[in-house]
């Protein structure tokens, strides 16, 4: 199914569409699901996305122009090079309005944003910016988080277990009551200077 001159999208199954380079503009997608499609290089534009899910689709440097998200989950997705920043996020999030499960997220951005109950879950996250957030209580387990870069990020209670290749500052984020392996947490004194033996 493609998307029409409709404005709006009930419990529709879009399934191994190709919306490469489009741009979608004001429009709203309750309880639809996107399967297989292609949204490569696209443009959402003023569009809202509620209970939405994307399974197996190629979003890659979408841009999200004034968009809103609110109970999405993405699984087994590529989601390289997209800048969140530019969502409009909530004022108020009692929980995280997108979730990711078991995809690849490299080169993105998240900077500023609060996103508490944020879900990264068995996720390659390389080279994202999570500076200045709130991701408290979020769920970063299972994932490889090589280059990401956390600062001044308030990390409290958010769950990095079984997590790989992270370098957080102790000094410069709040980690109280977060989670991690025992193993993995050496390289969180990484910023001590120190030598370990």
């Amino acid at each position: 199914m493609s998307i029409s001159e409709e404005n709006e999208y009930w419990d529709t199954t879009f399934e191994q569409a190709d919306f490469s380079g489009e741009k979608i503009v004001s429009k709203t997608f309750e309880g639809c699901k996107f399967l297989s499609c292609n949204f490569s290089e696209a443009a959402f534009n003023r569009c809202t996305f509620i209970d939405c899910e994307f399974s197996k689709c190629n979003l890659s440097m979408l841009r999200l122009e004034y968009s809103k998200f609110s109970d999405v989950v993405i699984r087994d997705s590529k989601v390289i090079g997209v800048d969140w920043t530019k969502v409009a996020w909530p004022r108020l999030v009692f929980s995280s309005p997108i979730k990711f499960y078991d995809c690849m997220i490299n080169d993105s951005s998240f900077y500023g944003l609060s996103l508490q109950d944020f879900v990264l879950d068995s996720c390659v996250a390389r080279n994202v910016d999570f500076r200045d957030g709130d991701f408290s209580n979020a769920q970063f387990s299972h994932s490889d988080l090589k280059g990401s870069v956390f600062y001044d990020t308030n990390l409290s209670g958010a769950d990095f277990s079984h997590a790989t290749d992270f370098d957080i500052d102790i000094f410069n984020n709040n980690l109280k009551k977060a989670k991690f392996d025992r193993f993995e947490a050496i390289r969180l004194l990484g910023c001590l200077e120190i030598e370990l033996v």
